[in-house]
């Protein structure tokens, strides 16, 4: 099966001008509550540092976005450790806090591909000398004003997609994450890996299990986590990411055990998403679908991606329909 891709994609595109969104908005993280959807999205203004900020825009259907700000609600510091860029939000709240995890740097990325980096004292943890991303915390009481909680990750490895579970399990906040450096015999995977940990806080994590590793051709270079998963009776619902030895970036699927989620239950073999559009095959990174969201609204899934890390848009799929599927490749124990 395939998600349907929102016929009016892409929802949010560059404003064309300014300092900050002008050439690229993506990656959303999303959230609906009392008839409001709130789209937390990626942004930036240039490629040659690609200095990186949240935007904020909302939504009645999910669907029609309109911008609450002409500036951001929040932006690398120059000094702290997200002072490059801020990315690829994930959002759970409990009680009345919104917590989002995103992933930072501490100088701008640059034009990565060309390895244009600062260069740091050479006693800088090895994140800062290679600028690698690590994942951090966020907590606001209305995604306009947010209050730093620290890095959840440690800071020798680059370590990104890091999503929380919307509920506590046993009395413990789940975490997956995704350790690029795990790999080789003794981590049990031979490339980057989706990771679960476990935290009374959600700034100490620990007992750090490998979750997933990649198993079918379209994800056979990587994958990591996308949206927070949905709790269902039959398990907690996750759709993923993955990327294959082209670079061509796919959305899986799989199911978790409702009571102890680091065990799969099922997993559908073939990706639900790939980039077709042309708003998906080219911008920044090429053939890029990257999920990062998702709400139920009337019984359907609706999953925020970002297209070519240039765009946001939406596809969907129902509840049931999603759950049935891939509850047909179950997982041998």
């Amino acid at each position: 099966m395939k998600l349907k891709k929102y016929e009016g994609n892409p929802i949010l595109k560059p404003t064309g001008k300014g300092d900050w969104e002008k050439v690229a908005v993506l990656n959303p993280g999303v959230w609906r509550e009392n008839g409001t959807v709130y789209m937390l999205y990626r942004a930036s203004g240039e490629i040659e540092d690609y200095r990186i900020y949240f935007g904020l825009a909302t939504s009645k259907d999910g669907y029609s976005f309109k911008r609450v700000s002409d500036k951001p609600v929040f932006g690398p510091t120059e000094g702290e450790y997200d002072g490059g860029c801020v990315e690829d939000a994930r959002i759970v709240k409990f009680g009345e806090y919104f917590y989002v995890t995103y992933a930072f740097r501490f100088f701008p990325p640059g034009m990565f591909w060309k390895k244009k980096t600062p260069r740091p004292p050479a006693d800088a943890p090895i994140t800062v000398r290679k600028n690698l991303s690590r994942s951090g915390l966020l907590r606001s009481k209305d995604l306009k004003k947010f209050e730093r909680l620290g890095p959840i990750t440690p800071d020798n490895i680059d370590d990104r997609d890091a999503v929380i579970f919307p509920e506590k399990i046993n009395g413990r906040y789940i975490m997956m994450h995704r350790p690029a450096e795990w790999v080789g015999p003794e981590y049990g995977c031979e490339k980057p890996s989706i990771w679960i940990a476990f935290s009374e806080d959600m700034l100490n994590w620990d007992g750090n299990s490998l979750l997933a590793q990649s198993v079918f051709e379209w994800e056979s270079a990587k994958i990591g986590a996308g949206p927070p998963p949905i709790k269902t009776a039959q398990g907690w619902l996750v759709i993923y990411h993955g990327v294959d030895n082209k670079r061509i970036y796919g959305t899986g699927v799989m199911m978790l055990d409702l009571n102890d989620p680091r065990k799969v239950i099922a997993r559908a073999p073939d990706s639900i998403m790939l980039p077709e559009a042309e708003f998906e095959t080219t911008g920044i990174e090429h053939d890029v679908v990257f999920p990062t969201a998702n709400i139920i609204i009337d019984g359907k899934i609706l999953v925020y991606y970002g297209g070519a890390d240039i765009v946001c848009c939406v596809a969907e799929v129902p509840l049931k329909e999603l759950v049935d599927y891939v509850l047909s490749f179950p997982v041998k124990p």
